[in-house]
Order: structure tokens, then C-alpha cells, then sequence
């Protein structure tokens, strides 16, 4: 009888990164001068702990990205680059998910119909298939999905057969229509071996416009605890959906019975943009390396607070903060920005010079 598959844990070790670079006709294109110093320093602390795959739009954009690599980033022997077309760069919806199945690792690739249709996502949808007809990710084998939406951030688990989502996004009739709560449980144990998730029915973080993807919301920090967005003022819009939020996370239950330890991780003040919309700025939504942790910050108050609990949950990684506010401009952030790859699959060695 055949092992059932398991999806692997983001703090399990990883071989690299994927980021997807941006440019002048992604949303980026007005504020490129404004982000691409993030993507620089993601660029840099990534590639000091493990590989980085950088997708580039065509020859000439690889060209460039090359040139600021070689000029910013201290250590560029860990990085690939990978010429192949999109529109959007927020790789961690539309990249490969990481499955153990018997002993090694599987890449998965679900259908990705941006984020319920609300834009095209013709290009976005091809992108893990063609980094793999590349081989950029050597011999693993790669099972696509086509006929189920799922994207990378409305789902977080913790290695051991549990998911924590939400029901706001995975049962949502713009992704796939008439899937309620046990038809998407029976999809989540056939792909991954899930044997419990975790419904989450309130939270959600103004802005943000996915129809709640958790990773905005709650994240495993190991099998045993779950760090989540708080808030404590009263008078924010937060306030409610967030505390009622908290209670079901104090209701959950381990696979062994134990309720889970929680982390609360604040919010920062509201960052609004120049239409006076208020973006989706959470810290939950960070990056776990294999020695560290990329945490977004907001130059807040709050940044510090947060800094220190995750280090709690993190002993041993490093918590590297990283200014946020251009990425939430387009309503995402540093985890969505990323899209881990699991130790056992090779890169293709195509390395900077």
C-alpha cells in the first residue's frame, strides 16, 4: 500500500526561492524606481541562506536584472535566472506547491484564475509548467491540476496532515463553483494527504483582495503553534472580524487533542494611499528561510513588537525586517511575493556572473 502524500512545511528545509522580478508592464511599471530596492533586498537576504530562482519577463529584462544583482546583491553564486512571461509578480499564487511522496519530492501546480477572475491570468497560469519544461527544477516530476483552483496563500500547514484556510476563499464560487467544505476536504486529502483542516470563518484584513487568504491572517509557526493578526483598538475596522478570529483559533485542537499555542502579532497603524485606501499591511504574511525569517515592517511602532514575537517562535533563525509599504501598495506583501522550493529538487545551475 502506497504512502499518501504530504505536503511539506515552509520552516522544513528548502533548496531555494522563486521571485518574480518586476516590470514595466506589470502594476509595477509606474512605481519601479519605489520596489525594486525591495526585490534587491529580498534578492540579497535570500540568497545568503539558499538558492534563488528570479523570473525575468524576456532576454533584455534578464539582462538588466543581471546588471543590479551584480551591483547590490553581496553574493550572486546562488542565483538563477529564468527568462518567462508574466504579468504579475505575485509568484506565491501561481508557483509550485512541494509534496513528499514516497520518499521524494513532487512538485504540484494547481489551475490559477486570478484570484477569482479579477484579472488575467493567462500568463501567470503557464508559469510553473514552463520553468519546469526549462528543467529548471532538474528531474522532479511536476503533476498539474488543471481542473481545481488553488492558490499558495489561501492555504497554511504544518507538515503533519493539517491545513488552517478560511472559508471566505477556498469556497468561494469564483474559484470552483459549487465546491463546499467536504468537497474541498476530499480534494486537500487526495492532493496532499490532509487529514484535518482548520476553518477559519471570520478575519480579514482591510485591503487585502483575495477573498482572505490566510497567509494575511494566521500562519503555523511549528505543528504546534499558530501566530495571528491581533488588534486591540476598538475603533478600527479590524477590531471584530480579528477578535472573532482569535476565539476560533482558542477553539482549535491539535491532532493529539492540546489546543495550540497562539501568538498574537499586532497591526500596524493604517498606511492609506494617495486615493485614501487603506492597504492590507500585516505582518503575518512573512518568509521562513532555512535560517531565517523575512519579516515585513511598516516603519511602525509596532514593527518591533512584532519582531520579537516571532523571534520567539524562530529561536533559531535570524528575523531580518524588511520595509513592506511599496509592496502593499498592490495589496500583497513579502510571503506573497514568494514561493519556496523544498529541499531534494535541484536548480538548474544557471548561475549569475
Amino acid at each position: 500500500m502506497k504512502a499518501p502524500p504530504r505536503l511539506i512545511a515552509e520552516w522544513e528545509r528548502q533548496s531555494g526561492v522563486i521571485l518574480a522580478w518586476p516590470h514595466a508592464r506589470t502594476d509595477w511599471g509606474p512605481t519601479l524606481a519605489q520596489v525594486e530596492p525591495v526585490y534587491l533586498q529580498l534578492a540579497a537576504c535570500i540568497s545568503r541562506f539558499e538558492k534563488l530562482l528570479v523570473c525575468c519577463r524576456d532576454h533584455e529584462h534578464r539582462d538588466r536584472i543581471h546588471k543590479l544583482l551584480a551591483q547590490r546583491v553581496p553574493r550572486t553564486d546562488s542565483i538563477v535566472l529564468s527568462v518567462v512571461a508574466y504579468q504579475d509578480t505575485w509568484v506565491r499564487d501561481y508557483g509550485p506547491f512541494n509534496v513528499l511522496r514516497g520518499g521524494s519530492v513532487h512538485l504540484l501546480k494547481f489551475a490559477f484564475n486570478g484570484w477569482g477572475n479579477r484579472f488575467d491570468a493567462a500568463l501567470e497560469d503557464r508559469v510553473t509548467r514552463n520553468l519546469w519544461q526549462q528543467r529548471i527544477f532538474g528531474d522532479t516530476p511536476l503533476t498539474v491540476i488543471d481542473d481545481w483552483v488553488l492558490e499558495g496563500g489561501s492555504i497554511d500547514i504544518d507538515g503533519g496532515g493539517t491545513v488552517l484556510t478560511t472559508v471566505s476563499c477556498l469556497t468561494a464560487d469564483n474559484r470552483n463553483p459549487g465546491n463546499d467544505r467536504e468537497a474541498v476536504e476530499r480534494r486537500l486529502h487526495h492532493c496532499f494527504g490532509v487529514q484535518r483542516v482548520l476553518w477559519l470563518e471570520h478575519g480579514r484584513i482591510v485591503g487585502d483582495d483575495t477573498d482572505g487568504h490566510v497567509d494575511m491572517l494566521a500562519r503555523f509557526t511549528d505543528a504546534s503553534t499558530i501566530c495571528h493578526a491581533s488588534c486591540d483598538d476598538e475603533d478600527d475596522a479590524h477590531f471584530t472580524g480579528l477578535a472573532r478570529m482569535g476565539e476560533e483559533l482558542r477553539r482549535f485542537r491539535q491532532a493529539g487533542g492540546r489546543p495550540y499555542r497562539l501568538v498574537p502579532l499586532p497591526l500596524p497603524r493604517p498606511i492609506y494611499d494617495e486615493r485614501g485606501r487603506r492597504l492590507p499591511a500585516s505582518y503575518v504574511n512573512f518568509l521562513i528561510l532555512n535560517h531565517a525569517v523575512l519579516l515585513p515592517v511598516y516603519d511602525d511602532p509596532a514593527d518591533a513588537i512584532a519582531s520579537k514575537a516571532l523571534a520567539g517562535c524562530f529561536p533559531n533563525r535570524e528575523v531580518i525586517p524588511i520595509d513592506a509599504r511599496p509592496l502593499i501598495a498592490q495589496a500583497g506583501s513579502i510571503h506573497c511575493a514568494t514561493s519556496q522550493i523544498a529541499a531534494g529538487v535541484t536548480l538548474q545551475d544557471c548561475v549569475v556572473q
